[in-house]
């Protein structure tokens, strides 16, 4: 059992620089900590969006490329999306459905999450940036890469913006994590309960995570008590890949 946390304290790496396709995300992040004069600390949390890991992994997708099927058309017809944009969901799910008539459209990625878009995020007018392709492999890298830099023994969850079926508005959840278990198990007055860890982390992320043009891809949570763990977020989907 781990000791319940108390407290903590969170803050946003900003100005964070532009990434482009190819950077070195892990090198930014320890950049920009030099430059504003902040530290990292043993046991803190890193939380990374991941929108910012696809673009530094490559994982652009040019619209002009995809040839959009019947099905996607016909996606595209009731709900208002491109159908591009509806063919790449197509192609990055297992099922899906639609949570009103006119959407959006709930899918389940071939990894295993279940995504509003199967994660699927526009870039302009002409393309779109897909999940990375291993999101818990691309935590551990980033951890290992950040320890490299720092000398400072942290945990990364990269975290993406998501809606809910059930209701209007967007969330954000954990899709990658290293150095921190996704799931813990508290007990109180005999009853246990296993949480969701790093998805709790994302989301206290998520309240000065850049959202729609921000600008702070990166925040740091200190005095969060978590256990250490590789397993990574895919160990506690029901339907791992």
């Amino acid at each position: 059992m781990t000791a319940p946390t108390s407290g903590f304290s969170a803050f946003a790496l900003e100005p964070f620089p532009e990434i482009h396709p190819g950077d070195d995300l892990a090198g930014a992040i320890a950049d920009i900590i030099t430059r504003t004069g902040s530290e990292l600390r043993d046991g803190d949390l890193v939380v990374v969006a991941s929108k910012v890991v696809s673009i530094a992994e490559k994982r652009y997708v040019d619209l002009a490329s995809v040839t959009p099927t019947p099905q996607a058309l016909e996606l595209s017809a009731r709900t208002g999306k491109p159908a591009e944009i509806v063919q790449l969901i197509l192609d990055n799910s297992t099922e899906h459905f639609l949570a009103t008539e006119r959407g959006p459209i709930i899918a389940r990625h071939t990894l295993g999450y279940q995504l509003t878009s199967a994660g699927i995020d526009r870039a302009g007018s002409e393309g779109a940036w897909l999940l990375p392709l291993d999101p818990d492999g691309s935590a551990r890298a980033l951890r290992d890469a950040l320890i490299t830099y720092t000398g400072v023994e942290v945990a990364v969850v990269i975290a993406d913006s998501d809606g809910r079926a059930d209701r209007r508005g967007a969330t954000v959840i954990s899709i990658g994590a290293a150095g921190v278990a996704p799931l813990r198990t508290t007990e109180h007055d005999g009853k246990r309960q296993e949480e969701t860890l790093t998805d709790l982390i994302a989301a206290a992320a998520g309240l000065i995570l850049g959202q729609r043009g921000r600008g702070a891809p990166v925040a740091v949570l200190r005095g969060i008590n978590y256990p250490a763990s590789d397993e990574g977020v895919a160990t506690m989907l029901h339907h791992r890949p």
